[in-house]
């Protein structure tokens, strides 16, 4: 049986690949997604600052960010993240999505400056969700994701019929999917070619991207984690 996912080409795709290997599956390692820095760093003068993702981390301490009050981070990887790279972490939401951010501080920003350091294709939930909150906020685009020249190879299999499973970790890797598969001319073929799949989705709007696209989703685990995830698609390939 053959799974895609959609992972950058770093650890997490080669994570993921040793992952699907022990699950007894053959990976398709497709990413969906490059990073190229901005050389911007996050803001050091703000009450809150929030950051949403493991690059985005990676990123500010290279810049030599120093942060400043209350640092937030989006779910338990970029605490991690966070961790690891000297900083600490004050909160973490608990639903691991922008919708669970602006509830964990809802109550807390008004009339505080709240810095957003990520991509550019962060969820305006976030930002709109702050600012009707009272907060004074600032967003600082640390990396663009762009879609890599390379991808695609799982719209192929799957526009053949060749693919059992896909993992799909955000609407971007959705997106991407099928921009890959347009300009390999097969997009109508692999979105049939995904009916015939166990089709994962990370979160509920990962879902609705998807579905609103015209791809069934099968599988959206409770806790937004790869890994789950991941597990949770093979073990219905393999009912």
């Amino acid at each position: 049986m053959k799974v895609a996912i959609f992972r950058p080409d770093d650890d997490r795709l080669a994570r993921a690949v040793s992952l699907l290997d022990s699950l007894g599956v053959e990976p398709v390692p497709d990413p969906m997604l490059a990073v190229e820095a901005t050389g911007a760093a996050p803001r050091e003068d703000s009450e809150f600052t929030v950051v949403t993702s493991k690059t985005g981390v990676e990123l500010a301490a290279a810049a030599g960010w120093q942060p400043s009050g209350t640092v937030c981070a989006i779910g338990d990887a970029t605490a991690a993240a966070l961790r690891a790279a000297g900083y600490r972490v004050d909160l973490i939401p608990d639903e691991f999505s922008s919708v669970g951010l602006v509830a964990a501080l809802e109550d807390r920003v008004a009339g505080q400056r709240c810095e957003v350091a990520r991509s550019n294709h962060g969820s305006p939930v976030l930002t709109n969700g702050l600012e009707r909150a009272g907060a004074y906020v600032h967003e600082t685009v640390l990396y663009e994701l762009v879609v890599p020249p390379e991808a695609g190879e799982s719209a192929t299999l799957a526009a053949a019929g060749e693919l059992d499973g896909a993992v799909f970790t955000s609407s971007l890797t959705v997106e991407n999917f099928l921009a890959a598969a347009d300009e390999r001319g097969v997009r109508a073929a692999a979105v049939d070619g995904l009916e015939d799949c166990v089709v994962g989705a990370i979160g509920e709007p990962t879902r609705a991207t998807a579905e609103r696209e015209g791809v069934s989703v099968d599988v959206v685990p409770e806790s937004a984690d790869f890994e789950v995830l991941a597990r949770s698609v093979v073990a219905q390939l393999s009912e």
